[in-house]
This record gives C-alpha cells, sequence and structure tokens, in this order.
C-alpha cells in the first residue's frame, strides 16, 4: 500500500501542499464490496495555496482531477480535507 500512497502523493504535487497526509484506510473496509476488486480506501488531507478563494467543491474537484487516473485503477473511496493555509487549523 505505501506505493499507493506514494503515487496519491506524486499526483498532488503540483498543488504545492504546505501540508499533506495521505492515510491507507483500507483495512476499516474489509470485506465491503466495493473492496473486491483491490482498489482502497484512504483519506487524503492536504493544505494548499491553490486552494485559495476557492470553495470546498471546487477543492475537492482539484484533488479528484489530480488523482483521476489512480480513480479508475488504484481508488475506490476517497475521503477528502483540502484547506487553504489561511483556514489551516493551529497545531
Amino acid at each position: 500500500m505505501t506505493d499507493r500512497i506514494g503515487a496519491i502523493k506524486g499526483h498532488l504535487k503540483h498543488l504545492n501542499p504546505t501540508h499533506l497526509v495521505v492515510e491507507d484506510q483500507s483495512h476499516l473496509h474489509a470485506g465491503h464490496p466495493g473492496a473486491r476488486d483491490g482498489r482502497g480506501h484512504f483519506r487524503v488531507e492536504i493544505v494548499a495555496p491553490a486552494f485559495s478563494g476557492r470553495n470546498r467543491l471546487q477543492r475537492h474537484r482539484m484533488v479528484y482531477d489530480a488523482l483521476d487516473k489512480l480513480l479508475q485503477t488504484d481508488i475506490h473511496a476517497l475521503s477528502i480535507d483540502a484547506r487553504a493555509p489561511e483556514d489551516a487549523r493551529p497545531s
């Protein structure tokens, strides 16, 4: 699964994230009918300047567009938390 996480990070690289966490949550969906094809469930937390001035739907579309090919081959489900730097939660 590390390869898939690396691939996801690579496809999001062009957004120049200041924070990026990709978590494989496939183990939480074992036995789920959608997981039978071998594709995984992932959570992406990303903070990027590219999201500034964009609403939540636009941000999610940017992530989906970046991951388009992986969504067809490696990703079954995706949870997205996409924020601009000014929206970032304090550490």
